[in-house]
């Protein structure tokens, strides 16, 4: 049991540190879920939804659509028990081509995954950063800069299906370079507070 009583026993009590750290921890989830929601829901709204596949190919359903889009109307037949010839069987389908359209959609959508990596990448860098060096408080630190690392991952996966390797290997060789130096320096940036503490006391 915890003397309630007394102050510095209760604050010291390994159960208190446990529910301080609970708390910490589930705040951290919330802020690392809100910052990645936010800078991805952002971008979208800066940059706008991506390309859409029927605004560069149709989708064909009548006869009608399908001389509009210069394709070929195949009615559907059956084949009667008799052996008789072929028989209208209602409705149909339309030969189109949809080479061209796939094209322009995929080039469409390699400018637009392009566009969120050079934004998505920066912004979780800083994001990363404002939380290991800003913000001394875990919850609030963590959690940004678990929602940096979100975005940061949110914008190579964007783009890794359009880039070849040697691509891959510098944004990976990059980003590697980046983090490292920025844990060395927030390191470097708290053991140098916690000695100017620990002289004031």
């Amino acid at each position: 049991m915890v003397d309630i009583k007394n102050p510095k026993g209760f604050l010291g009590s390994p159960n208190l540190r446990n529910m301080v750290d609970i708390k910490n921890f589930v705040l951290g989830v919330a802020i690392f879920i809100l910052t990645l929601s936010v800078g991805i829901y952002g971008i979208s709204t800066f940059y706008g939804k991506g390309p859409q596949y029927n605004d560069f190919c149709p989708n064909i359903v009548t006869e009608q659509e399908c001389m509009n889009a210069s394709g070929n109307w195949i009615n559907n037949t059956y084949i009667p028990t008799n052996g008789e010839k072929p028989m209208p069987a209602g409705g149909g389908y339309c030969e189109y081509s949809y080479i061209k359209c796939q094209e322009k959609y995929n080039d469409a959508e390699e400018v637009h995954a392009r566009k969120i990596f050079f934004l998505a990448l920066p912004l979780g860098i800083i994001v990363l950063a404002v939380g290991a060096l800003v913000f001394g408080l875990v919850s609030v630190g963590g959690g940004l800069m678990f929602g940096g690392v979100g975005l940061i991952l949110y914008g190579v996966g964007s783009v890794w299906s359009y880039a070849d390797d040697l691509v891959k290997f510098i944004i990976s060789l990059t980003g590697l370079i980046v983090v490292i130096a920025l844990a060395y320096y927030a390191n470097y940036k708290w053991k140098f507070f916690d000695a100017k503490s620990g002289k004031k006391k």
